[in-house]
């Protein structure tokens, strides 16, 4: 589905991805985990075109994308949450939701799934995205990227800074997108339980370059707790 081929980056003279090689499966979440400044999302925005490569491939059902615009890559079926979610802060959330739906090039109703997968933005359609709670605008943020049915779904660090409850939530949907076996799910992520309980596969980045790589249920014998412990 997802295939990352010895892919290479620069910021100046410094090499940031070094030959980094990944492949995604539909039906499959591979956690891709590291410490910060690794590279990993420098990679992200690699797959989405917002940075340049300089050398590999990166395909999306056996066709080249690298050299695709960012918004030829999301019509093609590529949903990103960026870290940080970057929501529409004066949009209320049914038009953040709509914007989805432009950005992928359709226009339309938003899906009703979304307020199943998501039920307090069904409570909160006409508030706008900034007075939203963090993990509110987390829940906002995935279900934008979803809005479109994308094929590859692309989430950095979903966890970062939300409280427990809403990041049970969060697994839960990523769990049930999963199950329906017609997504990819390359999750992003630094907290070590939440990639451990939803990982089909996994790989640790560091300096720039994937350094272990395998099955999640093989996270605790491959140590990987200990390989991205600061």
């Amino acid at each position: 589905m997802l295939e990352i081929d010895a892919v290479n980056q620069y910021y100046g003279g410094s090499h940031i991805l070094r030959g980094v090689s990944l492949q995604v499966q539909r039906g499959q979440v591979l956690a891709l985990l590291g410490r910060n400044g690794v590279g990993k999302t420098t990679l992200l925005k690699a797959l989405m075109g917002l940075v340049p490569i300089r050398g590999g491939a990166i395909r999306l059902d056996g066709a080249r994308i690298d050299r695709l615009r960012p918004e030829q890559r999301a019509r093609l079926g590529i949903g990103y949450v960026p870290q940080g979610r970057e929501i529409f802060a004066r949009l209320t959330v049914a038009e953040n939701l709509q914007m989805g739906l432009a950005a992928a090039g359709g226009r339309g109703r938003v899906p009703d799934e979304l307020f199943d997968l998501f039920p307090v933005l069904a409570q909160m359609r006409a508030r706008r995205g900034g007075d939203l709670s963090g993990g509110q605008q987390q829940q906002l943020a995935i279900a934008r990227a979803l809005a479109a049915r994308p094929r590859l779904l692309v989430l950095d660090e979903p966890t970062e800074g939300i409280q427990p409850s809403i990041i049970k939530d969060i697994e839960r949907v990523i769990r049930m997108l999963a199950a329906r076996g017609d997504m990819a799910i390359l999750l992003v992520e630094q907290y070590y339980d939440f990639a451990r309980a939803l990982a089909d596969r996994y790989a640790v980045m560091a300096r720039g370059d994937i350094v272990s790589a395998g099955a999640g249920a093989d996270m605790e014998a491959h140590a990987v707790r200990e390989l991205i412990a600061v």
